[in-house]
């Protein structure tokens, strides 16, 4: 401030020279460029340096840097890290249920192949009864017990796969209410929609199976039938005749 007056001074008395025609003095012109100098500079903005930021005293700064989109500030609060929490748990619980409902519907799937296969050698055994030769009848049983054996460990997989989606769904129902209390109600949504999807999916395999299962009683109905018809007509003497109902193919 001293420099200022003394500058401020010397530019005055540099006037009053010149408006008496004064020569003109060099030392004069330095100090009103001087003044010009130091005025320029009290003008011009001052520049926040980055690591004034660190200092409790500028924090003031980035505070209101946030609203102009330069800084940005996680919220902290206790309600904030409860959405949080709540999503990630949502997504986990959604993950484990997407998995659970594959590993399910693909047992069912699995399974009523088996019990198909199993029915398509079952009926193909009992429409040749009589017409084929030792070597095809024991062919054809033992494909009937490797899908009989086959069905019956895709359905120990489906009680197993089962247990796990029925966890699965209610654990995600468990993280859909949570979220909702913690605010989260996006992520309530969304695993609740997870979880309709996901009965729908074991719902549509299921029916499938069932299916599967009522030709299979079908199938068993039929063979008990004609087994008895067969072997009252081999009692009958008539080993080297063919009944009818043999003859006709499904």
């Amino acid at each position: 401030m001293q420099a200022v007056r003394q500058c401020s001074a010397c530019a005055r008395r540099a006037a009053g020279g010149f408006q008496h025609n004064q020569p003109e003095n060099p030392l004069l012109r330095r100090r009103a460029a001087c003044l010009r100098s130091l005025s320029s500079e009290s003008r011009r903005p001052r520049v926040q340096k980055p690591g004034d930021l660190t200092n409790p005293a500028h924090m003031s700064l980035a505070s209101l840097s946030v609203g102009h989109g330069l800084w940005q500030v996680e919220d902290l609060s206790h309600n904030s890290l409860l959405r949080k929490a709540a999503s990630v748990l949502t997504d986990s619980s959604s993950t484990f249920l997407s998995q659970a409902t594959l590993a399910l519907t693909d047992a069912l799937t699995d399974y009523s192949k088996a019990v198909h296969s199993r029915i398509a050698f079952q009926r193909k055994y009992l429409a040749s009864l009589g017409k084929m030769s030792q070597a095809e009848e024991e062919s054809l049983q033992q494909a009937i017990c490797d899908w009989r054996a086959e069905a019956a460990e895709r359905l120990d997989e489906c009680k197993h796969y089962e247990s796990t989606w029925t966890n699965a769904i209610n654990l995600s129902k468990m993280a859909a209410e949570a979220a909702y209390t913690s605010g989260a109600h996006q992520a309530s949504i969304l695993v609740r929609t997870n979880v309709q999807v996901a009965q729908s999916q074991v719902e549509d395999a299921k029916k499938l199976s069932a299916e599967a299962d009522k030709k299979l009683a079908e199938t068993k109905a039929e063979e008990i039938q004609r087994m008895a018809e067969y072997t009252a007509f081999l009692e009958e003497g008539g080993e080297h005749e063919v009944h009818e109902a043999y003859l006709r193919e499904d």
